[in-house]
């Protein structure tokens, strides 16, 4: 296959435009409108494509480069050669047709020409008139059903020839889609969303008389230049002649050329935006999700590449929580406020661990949909047993808290309901199904709340579970808790029960799916046997993920929860 060079189209009144962007390297399969440079002017951006599909052999351009129209870009090994062959025969076949036909219709010019200019008078007093024009999408190439992303105009708006009406985008570019004629925008035919192909009306404009004489005369002058050929036939030369049927053959540049005259327009709403990207980085900035504003390009004069938005959302994703507790994704920030000028301050900073708390809180937050289901347990009868047991309790150094009953409890909850013995995956497409059972036990200390855990809690008696709970809390005191203390959980359970209140919502501890929040036991008047007696009764919450865990589950692991506790032989079934 032959080794064709690329060209730099028209690029209108463009003189010296600076090469921003290469986006292609050697060996590289191109197809046919694959954009191949970036080009930038003091006014827009413009993606060059490529007129034909193949292989690129060679670079001709480097970033920072200025270019012409003509001048070459790449070096490409392009596909089907020998169609450029057969172009030349079918080009050579139309340039003899066209000689024969223009001889034959010589005399038909000269009459055509003259009825012309009998009219001219006429044509020239219509057109003091204004009148309503509507403004259709003109050839866009092979591109159809384009979608429209932006509408730059309103109705009522008065607009000049060449000014942006809408912005077009497709799978490889945008465009802007200029006005043919100036004047009042009387009626909107599209909106942001619709699709769009060539010849679909965009909106209806007023076109003064004199915008409407020029127009008319611009149409004229085409239409005469049209005819002009056959009666200056025998004034050009053959192989002047041959050279429009040759360009026929190669409407693929044309179109090219028309594409780019549009891209050369590019401006209202993103050259407003001070944001230096091209299309297609504009197009992966929408999907996903990037302000372009808050991204620094690398690029020649700041310009924002592909690989500036990818590594913003890199960064985005690796940073916990924002960066900080205070920030949040998509969420303004609240603004620092001078305290001093109500009183004394004093400015204190957060210790580590009380950093690295507020941003797993403000994460958890941020990223869980938690829901809240409250319940309380008859935990009377534990109590006395509680009670019964202090003596021995005593003789094996432990002391028996609710603690222990609720660790126990819980990981034979899981074990009847595994559904919140679950991770979820990244990817949202599956969960992790946990087939041990360990329990974080929140503990707070004077550095902060620590959470350690306690594991296979399915495989311990009340008494073990008892020693190893008060000897982890004694090592959260001490911040003698290692790291794998502190890890592997798969639920966790914060009790208040010693301090007061009689219900909380605690926030779920990602990648766990639930959390249990204990509050007081009080003495309340319950109906038993037809009669009011006091029991002493645990209000509790189960705060869950529901993206993993639905509400009848949770119902279901509360009540089973309430039971269990109600009544401890169940634990030892």
């Amino acid at each position: 296959m032959p080794v064709e060079s690329i060209k730099i189209p028209d690029l209108g009144d463009s003189k010296d435009v600076e090469v921003v962007e290469i986006l292609v390297s050697e060996g590289d399969s191109v197809e046919e409108n694959d954009s191949l440079i970036v080009l930038e002017t003091d006014k827009a951006a413009m993606e060059i494509p490529s007129p034909k599909s193949g292989v690129i052999k060679g670079i001709s351009v480097k970033v920072g480069d200025e270019v012409n129209s003509g001048d070459a870009m790449v070096e490409m090994e392009a596909e089907g050669g020998s169609d450029s062959d057969d172009g030349e025969a079918e080009s050579e076949k139309a340039s003899s047709d066209s000689d024969d036909e223009s001889e034959a219709e010589e005399p038909a010019a000269d009459t055509s020409e003259s009825e012309d200019e009998q009219k001219g008078s006429g044509d020239d007093a219509g057109s003091a008139e204004s009148r309503v024009e509507t403004i259709e999408v003109p050839d866009i190439g092979d591109e159809s059903d384009v979608e429209i992303i932006e509408v730059h105009v309103a109705e009522g708006d008065t607009v000049n020839a060449e000014d942006s009406l809408i912005t077009l985008e497709s799978d490889k570019a945008a465009m802007d889609i200029p006005s043919s004629h100036s004047g009042e925008v009387k009626a909107l035919k599209v909106k942001v969303g619709d699709r769009v192909s060539k010849g679909s009306a965009i909106l209806d404009l007023l076109v003064s008389g004199e915008s409407a004489s020029a127009a008319e005369k611009g149409e004229a002058e085409k239409e005469s230049k049209a005819g002009k050929p056959a009666a200056e036939d025998k004034k050009a030369s053959k192989s002047e002649q041959a050279e429009k049927p040759a360009a026929d053959a190669k409407r693929g540049d044309t179109d090219l050329q028309k594409k780019q005259e549009r891209f050369a327009e590019q401006e209202a709403a993103k050259s407003s935006s001070r944001v230096y990207a091209g299309p297609a980085v504009r197009k992966l900035a929408r999907e996903l999700g990037v302000d372009l504003t808050t991204v620094e390009g690398t690029g020649a004069k700041g310009r924002i590449q592909k690989e500036d938005v990818h590594e913003f959302v890199k960064a985005r994703l690796d940073a916990p929580a924002g960066g900080t507790a205070a920030a949040g994704a998509g969420i303004p920030g609240v603004p620092d406020i001078d305290f001093s000028q109500f009183g004394e301050v004093e400015e204190v900073p957060m210790s580590k661990m009380h950093r690295v708390t507020a941003e797993n809180m403000h994460r958890n937050w941020l990223n869980v949909p938690a829901v809240a289901q409250f319940n309380e347990a008859d935990v009377t009868d534990l109590e006395d047993f509680r009670a019964a047991q202090k003596k021995l309790a005593e003789k094996k150094g432990v002391k028996l808290t609710p603690l222990p009953f609720l660790v126990k409890a819980c990981a034979k909850v899981l074990e009847e309901y595994p559904q919140f013995n679950v991770s979820l995956h990244s990817s949202g497409e599956k969960l992790i199904q946990k087939k041990y059972f360990h329990i974080g036990v929140a503990v707070a200390t004077e550095a902060g709340l620590m959470v350690p855990v306690v594991k296979n809690v399915d495989q311990k008696s009340i008494w073990q579970l008892a020693a190893e709970i008060a000897e982890l809390s004694e090592k959260a005191r001490n911040r003698r808790l290692s790291k794998e203390d502190m890890q592997g959980a798969c639920f966790t359970i914060s009790s208040l029960g010693a301090i007061g209140g009689t219900g909380f919502t605690p926030i779920v501890n990602t990648p766990e799916v639930a959390i249990l929040g204990v509050s007081k036991t009080d003495i309340k008047p319950v109906w038993q046997d037809g009669e009011f007696v006091p029991r002493k009764m645990m209000p509790f919450s189960l705060c869950y993920d529901h993206r993993a865990v639905n509400g009848v589950d949770a119902g279901n692991f509360a009540t089973y929860l309430a039971q269990l506790l109600s009544d401890i032989r169940m634990l030892t079934l």
